[in-house]
């Protein structure tokens, strides 16, 4: 899976008091949410899920119940936060079908989006580490047919 997030600089949302604005506004920051209709469903997930329940491990099921979504929208969004790399997932016992194989739950990375977020920082910095790399690359090719 690729990893992919939106760059720009901007003012700390430090002032901002509105937790769920802040949110929205950090989530759209880094490309995460998108300009559609589709941008409530991803924020109810991020926000009223993982955020709020930092140390639950919800399983699809339960996902699509909370935010009241389908199956491919759910896994569409889980996708995005699992390619920041902010989500973990993680085995649950099937309670309905006793020794029966685990299901698949998801949840914040350490419990804790602060924490989960040096994976994206660590991402961020190998990406620009790479595009430093092929710059210094280009400008050697170009100082060699300048040379020519």
């Amino acid at each position: 899976m690729s990893f992919e997030v939106m760059i720009t600089s901007h003012t700390p949302l430090v002032g901002e008091t509105d937790l769920k604005q802040a949110v929205k506004i950090f989530l759209n920051q880094i490309g995460y949410l998108s300009q559609g209709a589709d941008s409530a469903t991803a924020l109810a997930l991020f926000h009223d899920c993982f955020l709020m329940h930092p140390d639950k491990s919800w399983t699809a099921e339960e996902l699509i119940t909370r935010i009241n979504t389908s199956r491919p929208t759910l896994y569409r969004h889980l996708n995005k936060l699992k390619a920041l790399d902010i989500l973990e997932e993680t085995s649950l016992p099937n309670e309905s079908e006793p020794g029966s194989k685990p299901k698949k739950g998801y949840m914040l990375r350490y419990g804790n989006f602060s924490k989960a977020w040096t994976f994206v920082d660590a991402h961020i910095r190998v990406a620009l580490e790479n595009y430093k790399i092929s710059v210094d690359h280009i400008e050697k090719m170009a100082e060699k047919h300048r040379k020519e």
